[in-house]
Parts: structure tokens; sequence; C-alpha cells
């Protein structure tokens, strides 16, 4: 029947490369993130798949209906890391769902360094000599 309304007739396979840039964006909007830390693997995948990877610092792991995220970070110096990982968890989780439907099972957080600022100034910090 014509205009009778959608049917399901198929599958809907969301890429990895999709979930990742929900990811992506969701972690660098998050208050106290520096930055994704691409690691060993994605440099990896790049030099053996012979592709740049636009999910640096992204690895996501799916199986018919369920996401887990691992999620390779850089923290701003003084920011209260187990804050920002939650944040990160949520804000991923939260984009993750709304944009693809999938749900999101598990959202691992690695810290892999801390961005320290370029100079002291103003900190006190190298006030007394």
């Amino acid at each position: 029947m014509i205009g009778s309304g959608w049917q399901t007739e198929g599958t809907v396979k969301v890429s990895d490369e999709v979930i990742a840039v929900c990811a992506v964006n969701a972690t660098l909007k998050t208050e106290g993130v520096a930055g994704l830390s691409g690691g060993f693997s994605n440099a990896l995948s790049k030099n053996f798949l012979g592709k740049e990877l636009m999910s640096k610092g992204i690895k996501v792991s799916q199986s018919d209906e369920e996401v887990q995220i691992d999620v390779y970070i850089t923290v701003k110096y003084h920011a209260k890391i187990p804050a920002v990982a939650w944040d990160i968890q949520e804000n991923v989780k939260k984009e993750v769902q709304s944009m693809t439907g999938l749900e999101v099972t598990a959202v691992n957080i690695h810290v892999q360094g801390v961005e320290i600022p370029e100079s002291s100034e103003g900190t006190g910090e190298n006030d007394e000599k």
C-alpha cells in the first residue's frame, strides 16, 4: 500500500567512524579536556590500514545494538580527573545514543597526560627564590 507509512525492511548499520565523530564532539565540549590523545593503536591503524583515522583518541567496539567506547584524553592542569571522566562518560553516552539510537554500555576513559601551561606567571609558584 503506497503512503501507508514506513515498514522495517532491512537494517541500519552505523559505522564506527560516525560513532567516533559523535564521541569526539562530546568529549571536546567537556570542561577540563585539553584534547584527545592518539595513542599506539591509532598509529598502527594508520600505518597498516593505510588511512588516517578521523577519530583520533577514540576506539569504538560495537555489536548488534550495543556500543562500547574507549576515550583517550589529555586533561588540563588543575582539572579534577574523576569529575572530568564522569562528565565525558555522561556527554558521550548521551550524544551517541541520541544520534544513533544505539545503546552505549560503556565509556572507558584513559587519561594519557596532563597539559601544563607554558608559563606559571601569576600562579605564585615562582614568586620565592
